[in-house]
């Protein structure tokens, strides 16, 4: 394939119906249902879009309307994206840990009146957000004064696509493609409107890494949410786009088996879970024979030298070889035996994690990026790793840093600006660049290092964006709790610190963050807390103005935080 390919597509909708058109026998989607895995291709996947496109338009859908989706990883996802973007119509990708609340928030926020959704739980909660037109479902489900459709009835039409595929090609690649809704710093998640160009330009640019590898039949384990602008990119739009078999997880808790089964060759992952996986394969070790334990860490120390380009001798080389055999292929089964990379994003990856699955063969690239920049900016490339580091700005990316060593980064990747909120898209753009809020260096290679957060935001280590001061807010607003911050960057979890109100105990406190938690959903739920003393201006804690000072508190209770976190 040609590398400017992504060039001569004018938009999504495009480029999968024309590889639909290459690639019609091809092998596209796999999924578990029914007890078995079940498969479909390129050209069944277009029939499908084309035939949802026509009767969503029959139903009332039309170009510009903001379409709610609000589903697992399942292959009708990808094919109501592409049918509702063939058509004009605005995907609005949605967590499943979404409350009523929030599904209440993004509705009324985005005006959308038509949603789709997969189980008939997820549909409650849809229904009971807010007004709808038309709800359409997978599984059965009814609810009183509400027009149900199911998505069946929407696949029916057995017509070719090239009628809606033709419609689709007029449109422009700076037409808005999606809306994606991340957490803002004043609690309310705000929609991103990102264009066809800004999905496209991270594709070609994240080919360039692909096609550093040897080519061959990719397959790909999608486990990370779709309503993530992550994998609503990587395992949605691009692996697909370059001929991968999207194979979608059962979930997160039967991961390791389905790599086992699925056998991947590319996986895209979070720290969180490498994080995990690293901890099991450490605990096993450690249950070994001190004779294996010792095997072990020489295969990982001569495998992160060779990394790091470090002359190892003729012994040292022959250990590596044996070592190899003995233990770095059998670790690396646990991943199916197959895979080739697996690109982490979403949160900051630790080196020292890193260098553990380096040192074992996995050629693991950590990127960086955001929701505003579609969302990939950087990455590591195979060949050229450099773990501690995010990598390099991605083809057509332009990256600088500014004088207060904020990021910026400007090109066809970023977004058009946030849904209805002007003076926070001046304040993100400004003459073209973008403003990301975050803190970094760039070594004299071109590789980017993050420092530090500009903006007051939280990313978990699964890479779930959070607003404490949505939590804090909630929290204070409870007459036991004074004061509270909320912490938790890079974690699996939040931590709450919190001060009581006169005459509050331990107990009184527990009882109000676990009915706090109630209101949250999955990601912003308190994990850990501890009663602290008073944020003061004479401890430093606050400023005149009474703002409590994040990073000071964060470095007071830097030895509490770390045994609330063992």
């Amino acid at each position: 394939m040609r590398l400017d390919s992504y060039d001569r597509w004018p938009n999504l909708a495009t480029m999968m119906f024309d590889r639909a058109r290459a690639w019609a026998d091809r092998p596209m989607l796999r999924w578990f249902r029914d007890g078995t895995w079940q498969g479909m291709s390129w050209g069944v996947f277009a029939r499908q879009a084309a035939s949802v496109a026509r009767a969503l338009r029959a139903a009332g859908v039309s170009p510009g309307d903001r379409v709610l989706i609000v589903s697992e990883n399942r292959p009708e996802y990808p094919i109501a994206e592409t049918a509702l973007m063939a058509i004009r119509a605005v995907p609005v990708p949605t967590y499943i840990t979404n409350t009523i609340a929030d599904h209440a928030h993004i509705l009324r926020d985005s005006g959308a009146r038509v949603a789709i959704v997969s189980g008939a739980q997820l549909a409650r909660r849809v229904a009971l957000a807010g007004e709808l037109d038309l709800l359409v479902t997978m599984e059965p489900f009814t609810h009183p004064g509400l027009k149900v459709a199911a998505w069946s009835s929407l696949t029916t039409d057995t017509r070719g696509f090239d009628d809606i595929a033709a419609e689709a090609r007029t449109i422009s690649r700076d037409a808005l493609a999606c809306l994606i809704y991340t957490s803002g710093t004043g609690g309310n998640p705000k929609g991103v409107m990102l264009p066809h160009r800004a999905i496209l330009s991270n594709c070609k640019g994240a080919a360039d890494l692909l096609h550093a590898l040897p080519r061959q039949d990719e397959v790909y384990l999608s486990f990370l949410p779709l309503s993530h602008s992550y994998e609503h990119t990587a395992g949605q739009f691009f692996l697909l786009s370059e001929g991968a078999e999207v194979v979608y997880a059962r979930g997160v808790e039967t991961l390791a088996a389905d790599m086992l089964t699925v056998r991947p060759t590319i996986m895209t992952m979070v720290p969180r879970i490498l994080e995990v996986i690293r901890a099991r394969i450490l605990g096993q070790v450690a249950r070994e024979p001190a004779w294996r334990r010792r095997l072990f860490d020489r295969a990982i120390e001569l495998g992160r030298r060779r990394v790091d380009g470090e002359r190892l001798s003729v012994l040292e080389r022959l250990q590596d070889v044996v070592l190899e055999r003995m233990v770095r292929r059998k670790v690396l089964k646990r991943f199916g035996g197959r895979l080739r990379a697996t690109i982490s994003g979403g949160a900051r990856l630790e080196p020292e994690v890193g260098r553990f699955y380096l040192g074992l063969g996995l050629n693991l690239l950590q990127g960086y990026g955001q929701t505003e920049a579609g969302p990939v900016i950087a990455a590591n490339a195979p060949g050229a790793t450099r773990i501690e580091t995010v990598g390099r700005a991605l083809r057509g990316v332009e990256l600088r840093i500014a004088d207060d060593g904020e990021i910026l980064v400007r090109g066809d990747l970023v977004m058009l600006g946030y849904w209805g909120r002007p003076d926070e898209t001046a304040a993100a753009i400004r003459d073209g660049w973008l403003h990301t809020g975050d803190i970094g260096e760039l070594d004299e290679d071109g590789y980017l290092r993050i420092t530090d957060r500009k903006k007051d935001m939280i990313v978990l280590s699964g890479g779930e964006n959070v607003s404490p001061a949505r939590i804090e807010g909630m929290l204070i607003a409870e007459p036991e709790i004074a004061q509270a911050v909320v912490l938790g960057e890079g974690q699996a979890g939040l931590t709450a610190l919190v001060v009581a109100a006169d005459g509050c105990d331990e107990v009184a406190v527990a009882a109000t963050v676990s009915n706090v938690n109630k209101r949250l959903s999955v990601t912003e739920r308190i994990r850990r807390h501890a009663i602290v003393k008073p944020f003061t201006i004479d401890n430093g804690m606050l400023t005149a103005t009474q703002k409590i000072r994040r990073h000071v508190v964060t470095r007071e209770h830097a030895g509490l935080l770390q045994k609330l976190s063992a």
